[in-house]
């Protein structure tokens, strides 16, 4: 059943990661933008995760620490995505992207989780390493250091702080608690930045934007809340393999779409390294 939740999530991630890049060429990737954006998602995200945690509030100090640094995580890596993908192409994003939400989650649980290092799991690292190196192209993202390198990190930190969360001992609330939280902290900072730039224009919303903000959000906050119920009996390193390489699957598949941008060889080549890689996960018996 949470190998299902965690298949779930992926085409859940592969969905929002489109919705973002279509807001992105609605209204642009400035900072102002993407609060605006991450303000728009909270507000359906409040309704229905209150509706999922059965209208009750949960509430611990540990919760509320992870939930605050959750929060300025998200809004970091929304910041820094959209200015990547303003500077980079898609697969450059994604290579950085998708990489440091499988690496660092992955030598987390092995390094200091006990988490076991196998054949298996070796062998997928290895296999979506090199599906991801092979969507890299030369000479572009030069002016995007700064940003690819924040997606990089901060999405892999998304990982990092939803297994320190399942993982410890301390008084905490459920899964579905800690995301409603979280999702308070994104809408009042978010609430609170916009505030203070308000005299800073920005494209007018549209009826359009405002419901692929709200369909990202909601569609992302319900992934990521999959991951943290199914991170409390799935090893980190087994599953942050399995979102990197199906997201890249269910991106490609959402590519053939595009009529702009087709997959091209490469990057169909890189999506079969990424499925066999994957499947690697559960083939080999050790």
């Amino acid at each position: 059943m949470y190998y299902a939740l965690i298949l779930l999530s992926v085409v859940l991630f592969g969905s929002s990661f489109a919705l973002n890049d279509t807001y992105r060429k609605l209204r642009g990737s400035g900072f102002k933008i993407s609060f605006e954006c991450s303000l728009i998602a909270s507000v359906p995200n409040f309704f229905i995760l209150l509706a999922l945690n059965g209208f009750r509030f949960e509430c611990t100090p540990f919760t509320l620490v992870m939930a605050a640094l959750t929060a300025l995580n998200g809004l970091a890596f929304t910041f820094c995505s959209f200015k990547a993908l303003g500077k980079i192409n898609l697969s450059l994003y994604a290579l950085f992207s998708m990489l440091g939400g499988m690496a660092l989650p992955f030598l987390q649980g092995i390094l200091f989780y006990g988490e076991p290092l196998t054949l298996s799991k070796g062998v997928c690292f290895l296999f979506i390493v090199s599906a991801l190196l092979l969507t890299l192209k030369r000479g572009e993202g030069k002016n995007g250091t700064v940003y690819y390198i924040g997606v990089f990190v901060l999405n892999g930190m998304s990982g990092v702080l939803s297994k320190i969360f399942t993982a410890t001992d301390l008084p905490k609330t459920s899964a579905t608690g800690h995301s409603l939280i979280t999702n308070i902290f994104t809408l009042v900072i978010s609430a609170a930045v916009l505030l203070v730039m308000m005299k800073q224009k920005t494209p007018k919303h549209t009826p359009l934007s405002v419901g692929v903000a709200s369909a990202s959000g909601v569609i992302n906050r319900l992934g990521n809340l999959l991951l943290v119920v199914s991170l409390a009996h799935v090893d980190a390193s087994v599953q942050y393999p399995m979102v990197t390489g199906g997201t890249m699957i269910v991106s490609t598949l959402i590519a053939f779409f595009d009529k702009e941008r087709k997959p091209s060889k490469k990057e169909l080549l890189s999506v079969a390294l990424a499925f066999l890689g994957t499947l690697a996960l559960f083939i080999i018996p050790i």
